[in-house]
């Protein structure tokens, strides 16, 4: 049995208690969500009715005036019945650069006109709003859109469903952040909303979101401000890329820099339950089909490249993108899934196999072909459990 006395025990759960709670609040682990692959950007007057049908309806006809199709064969069945029946999984409707700078009275109409044709559907999946952001020049506006479309959209609907989320953009300070806690706070005790009932992303687009004047990395700092109602941060390929100095012909999601501030706030994310999404790219699939084809090509590789870093969401701004969001995305998870079944198969069973898994690679293959379900990538029959035993893994 040993000599060491019965008291060590005791004396290394009471050390080590505070370090427990500490892990155990900062790290939950995932929050057992459907994650959407993509965030679609409309500016704030384009918001109409009919906009999710409208976006499906160019996506195929883009597919059908520009053979061909930028996918294999195998997937086409599969990619334009997505196109048909889901072809946005979270919209967001922007106050932000893609709307610009317009009157008071003009942002508000453009707010309570958004919520008018929301309610006349059909609604994503996933919703949400991005304001402007809470520095100085653009603070009162923020607010006061988010206000007014709140106001209009509890008219409308009663409540906000847990799926539905604010964009804070341009966060450079932790204090940003806890001024968006205190500001959903305030706004959930003037519309009767529960504590807790809105949440918000975070753009990181500005170096100092990555890494303080103090050397610290601040976007962990971020995670710790938002709490429960930080839901995920986006990368802002753009802003961020101009303000490190690099060119706007090279500015793009594959550019060191990014790479560099993407592996920054994946680290910070890791097993706190945040979400990570990355950003776009503004070489659009228009024109003529030889332009259309090398835009697809382009976004097909960098969708895929995103995917194989971990970045399982990324931004999409015209409609012939689609196609290549949900190409790229469903070939990544198809190509994987035998292997991942098999690997999880061999380590659910103790089975001896080529490779040694452990428990936390089998929640990420587990992880894996949940993933490829809620997109519609792989079907129940193709993947070979039961989702309650994947979600249990």
């Amino acid at each position: 049995m040993g000599k060491l006395p019965e008291g060590v025990y005791a004396e290394l759960d009471e050390r080590l208690g505070p370090v427990d709670a500490t892990l155990r609040a900062r790290y939950p682990g995932g929050r057992g969500r459907r994650q959407p692959v993509h965030t679609v950007y409309v500016p704030a007057g384009r918001v109409r009715q009919g906009l999710v049908d409208e976006w499906g309806a160019a996506a195929l006809r883009t597919l059908t005036e520009h053979p061909p199709l930028p996918f294999a064969a195998e997937l086409s069945d599969r990619v334009t019945a997505k196109l048909r029946r889901e072809p946005i999984e979270d919209l967001r409707i922007d106050f932000e650069d893609g709307y610009g700078v317009r009157d008071d009275d003009t942002e508000d109409a453009a707010a309570r006109s958004a919520v008018a044709a929301l309610r006349e559907g059909p609604v994503p999946p996933f919703l949400g709003l991005r304001i402007k952001s809470l520095e100085a020049a653009t603070r009162h506006r923020a607010v006061r859109t988010l206000d007014t479309f709140l106001e209009a959209y509890l008219g409308a609907f009663a409540t906000v469903p847990d799926t539905f989320v604010v964009t804070l953009p341009k966060v450079s300070a932790p204090e940003q952040v806890d001024a968006m806690v205190l500001l959903c706070a305030r706004l959930e005790r003037a519309y009767g909303l529960p504590a807790g009932a809105l949440r918000f992303e975070v753009q990181v687009e500005t170096p100092a979101a990555v890494l303080g004047a103090d050397g610290t990395a601040t976007v962990a700092r971020l995670i710790t401000a938002g709490g429960r109602r930080l839901s995920a941060l986006h990368y802002g390929t753009y802003d961020y890329s101009a303000a490190c100095g690099v060119a706007a012909a090279q500015q793009s999601l594959a550019h060191p820099v990014a790479d560099h501030a993407k592996a920054v706030m994946q680290v910070a994310v890791a097993g706190t339950g945040v979400l990570l999404s990355d950003g776009s790219t503004n070489v659009l699939p228009v024109g003529d089909t030889e332009a259309v084809q090398a835009a697809w090509r382009l976004h097909a590789g960098l969708v895929r490249r995103s995917l194989a870093a971990g970045f399982y969401q990324g931004w999409d701004l015209h409609p012939a993108q689609l196609p290549t969001r949900f190409a790229a995305t469903y070939a990544f998870f198809r190509d994987g899934a035998a292997a991942a079944a098999d690997r999880l198969a061999a380590y659910l069973q103790r089975r001896a196999g080529g490779v040694l898994d452990e428990p936390a690679t089998a929640r990420a293959l587990a992880g894996f072909l949940l993933r490829g379900l809620d997109c519609g990538a792989l079907d129940p029959a193709e993947v070979g459990f039961a989702r309650e035993t994947l979600e249990a893994l």
